[in-house]
């Protein structure tokens, strides 16, 4: 797994980044989900890097190796402008102040706030299923909360942690083929659910997205400010975004000056289980 890449763990004081990375010419900046690591990129990375990308996979704050401050009491040290500026500071000290990014599920979050927070840093920007957390809370019904219940569940203050952390390994299994993740990501997943702090940090950006993350949009939406970099969006058409919000696209045109994109033929982790697909689709719009 990540045969030829370099790993680096980048030292920002009162936190630190776990950077996997290889290869030559324009920098991709890939942005993992909950509750995968860096490592959910381990059959797209190398196929990056062999078309002629510099690729660079870092943990998110607080997920896998990479660590965080301790939790506070408004959640905005686990909020995603905390995290974007994670990645952010962690890219510049590795000498690439600008790059593509890939965002995934949560890591969609981080890589949106980035590219609002700090355009010039991003050059080409693709995000894989999600709308903003705002736009999903203000369609939330029944059917949302029943589909995503998690995330009212995560939010909730030290319950889940309680449950989560009696067995880590039962609570994430059911999502977790090591079949079709791949045993070394399933093996570098496992053990990082092990550890209680991972668990609560992972919580803690659920915790601050209904909170920070959704009043910074809002403050977004007020001012006036867009997404200035071109914008791909690529959903599973074997989940549930589609069903619940209708063409992402539509959305999406609301917060991007340019939008465009396509439903992949993949369950909810498409970096796993289409990776040929996302693939060739980040070639085509970065090449």
């Amino acid at each position: 797994m990540f045969e030829g890449f370099e790993e680096d763990i980048v030292d920002l004081g009162d936190s630190s980044v776990f950077v996997r990375h290889a290869g030559e010419g324009t920098p991709i900046v890939l942005l993992h989900g909950h509750p995968r690591t860096s490592a959910t990129w381990h059959r797209i990375a190398p196929q990056l890097v062999r078309a002629g990308f510099r690729v660079l996979c870092p943990d998110v704050r607080g997920y896998g190796r990479s660590r965080g401050p301790a939790p506070s009491p408004d959640h905005a040290a686990h909020g995603k402008r905390a995290a974007a500026g994670d990645v952010l500071d962690a890219m510049r000290r590795l000498g690439v102040p600008r790059f593509h990014l890939v965002g995934h599920d949560r890591g969609s979050y981080v890589a949106m706030r980035l590219a609002l927070d700090h355009p010039d840093a991003v050059d080409r920007l693709v995000l894989m299923d999600c709308i903003p957390i705002s736009e999903h809370l203000s369609r939330a019904d029944a059917r949302f909360a029943t589909h995503w219940w998690h995330w009212f569940f995560f939010a909730q203050p030290d319950i889940p942690e309680r449950v989560i952390q009696a067995d880590p390994e039962a609570w994430y299994r059911p999502k977790a083929d090591p079949a079709t993740m791949g045993p070394e990501n399933h093996a570098e997943l496992m053990s990082a659910v092990s550890r209680p702090e991972t668990v609560r940090a992972m919580l803690e950006d659920y915790r601050a997205g209904l909170t920070v993350d959704r009043a910074h949009e809002l403050a977004d939406r007020a001012a006036g400010r867009r997404i200035a970099s071109p914008l791909l969006l690529l959903w599973a058409l074997r989940d549930d975004l589609e069903e619940l919000v209708g063409d992402p696209r539509e959305i999406w045109r609301e917060w991007a000056e340019e939008v465009d994109g396509h439903g992949i033929d993949s369950g909810h982790h498409q970096a796993e289980e289409a990776p040929d697909a996302v693939a060739a689709a980040l070639r085509d719009f970065f090449g």
